[in-house]
């Protein structure tokens, strides 16, 4: 079982990165583009004391409108200069660290009418953020200690279909170990047998699209087994 002390760390990390979107809705404007909201998205992880990153070079992982349906790596991100705009759907996702500690979050940001926001009113973004939650909600049902990242990659992504969502990974992976190094992950991906015990943490995020839609969602959390066997977010 994890220890307390590590939980503690893992969780000073996760806390603040995860206050970094509740700040960021506040400062976007029709007017940002990836490469600015990939700045004041730095500047905040900075504010609480997170300059560092696991994740090549890229603490900061900004995409926005048709680019929003992309799965795009940290090694080769170049942030867009498009506008935002009235109306649209923008993906953050955050890979800081604190020396060995990772921290790792996912959010998806909505411009409605010119106004930022992480709760929207457009049926068609509610469905989104509803069938994301739904997600993370079934998961933590679903996983035990043993459990393997296969099965859950296999049950996750039965999840996205049956629900008329396609999952936009383009290798239909879900998540990830936490690690403390990069290329030391265990993915939830097909075949893999590893237990999710295995790592002392492990993220859930998946990325999807309604079947027919342009819109990108994307949520991640990370999470550890209590001792009681069950999935806790950080």
């Amino acid at each position: 079982m994890i220890s307390a002390t590590a939980v503690d760390a893992y969780r000073a990390v996760q806390v603040r990165a995860k206050s970094v979107p509740l700040q960021l809705v506040n400062q976007i404007t029709p007017d940002d583009t990836e490469s600015s909201i990939v700045t004041k998205a730095e500047t905040l992880l900075a504010a609480v004391g997170l300059t560092e990153t696991w994740y090549y070079q890229c603490p900061v992982l900004v995409l926005l409108g048709s680019r929003s349906c992309r799965s795009e790596s940290g090694r080769t991100y170049i942030p867009a200069r498009e506008p935002v705009g009235d109306t649209n759907v923008i993906t953050v996702d955050l890979s800081p660290s604190a020396g060995r500690v990772w921290g790792d979050c996912a959010r998806t940001i909505f411009m409605e009418q010119g106004r930022p926001t992480l709760e929207p009113a457009t049926s068609e973004f509610q469905h989104g953020m509803a069938m994301l939650r739904r997600l993370h909600q079934a998961m933590q049902r679903f996983v035990e200690p043993n459990t393997q990242f296969g099965e859950l990659y296999e049950y996750a992504n039965h999840q996205i279909m049956a629900a008329g969502y396609e999952n936009l990974d383009f290798l239909g992976n879900v998540g990830h170990s936490i690690a403390t190094r990069r290329e030391e992950r265990l993915f939830i991906e097909a075949h893999n047998s590893a237990r999710l015990d295995e790592a002392p943490f492990f993220t859930f995020e998946p990325h999807i699209r309604r079947v027919g839609g342009k819109w990108g969602f994307k949520y991640e959390n990370i999470y550890y087994f209590d001792q009681h066997g069950q999935a806790t977010e950080l």
